[in-house]
């Protein structure tokens, strides 16, 4: 709230100078106002679909939700709801996808394993070509064959050239400081530790993504995002709720 205080007054009758002192809770303001225009009964879900954006998350939402009026323990829980929510649709989604991309190695490793092996032909009983195979088959002289394994080795040490207009291999893409301050972590505590830290670097969604990625399975990243997620928006939440009651 906003409110006039006196400065100096003159005798002389000039008028007083005035000067307005602006209450810290007028900061917030517009938060108090945007929520007042949504229904009681709808804030929750507002709060929630706030806590599924990356970069506001539960703490951010339900921070938002106790200034501009819902009840701390309802802003929480549902910021809480609304992250855990797109974290477990991320953990899902990333699974499969990493899954997929393990079957098409293996698929393609097979492949090649296959195509380097022997392929058997099989050539009827008693039939022309049965003797061309064998007269095919046959071992060949010495110095013929020392002389094909002479050229197999020399074509094999040998680098393909380089077509001409081809794009040359580029150096990979350096990874992100939130990123590599997540998987030190991941190496340094593990699972629970680096769930509870992450949020100082990245946003869960990214960190889940991540833990997915690097074959963390499924269950476990979602149930120590879900820790994460309670501890780190409770937290905030009884912060906020503090900061409120003192500005007044």
């Amino acid at each position: 709230m906003s409110r006039p205080v006196l400065i100096a007054s003159s005798a002389a009758g000039i008028p007083a100078v005035t000067a307005t002192v602006t209450s810290t809770a007028d900061t917030f303001g517009w938060v108090q106002e945007l929520m007042s225009q949504v229904p009681d009964a709808v804030q929750p879900l507002v709060i929630a679909l706030a806590g599924a954006v990356p970069f506001i998350e539960g703490e951010a939402s339900a921070a938002l939700g106790v200034i501009g009026g819902v009840h701390p323990v309802v802003a929480a829980l549902a910021g809480m709801a609304g992250n855990l929510l797109c974290v477990v649709v991320v953990v899902l989604l990333g699974s499969r996808i990493r899954e997929a991309v393990v079957r098409r190695r293996a698929g393609r490793r097979a492949q090649a394993a296959g195509a380097s092996g022997a392929v058997a032909v099989a050539v009827p009983a008693g039939s022309w070509s049965e003797g061309q195979a064998e007269s095919t088959a046959a071992p060949a002289p010495a110095g013929e064959a020392a002389s094909a394994s002479g050229r197999a080795g020399a074509a094999a040490s040998t680098p393909a050239p380089v077509a001409a207009g081809s794009v040359e291999p580029t150096e990979a893409v350096p990874e992100s400081k939130g990123k590599a301050r997540l998987r030190r972590w991941l190496v340094k505590f593990g699972v629970p530790g680096a769930s509870l830290l992450a949020p100082l670097a990245l946003p869960t969604m990214i960190t889940a993504a991540t833990f997915v990625a690097s074959g963390v399975p499924k269950g476990w990243v979602i149930l120590w995002q879900a820790v994460a997620i309670v501890v780190w928006t409770t937290a905030i939440t009884l912060v906020a709720t503090g900061v409120l009651a003192v500005v007044g």
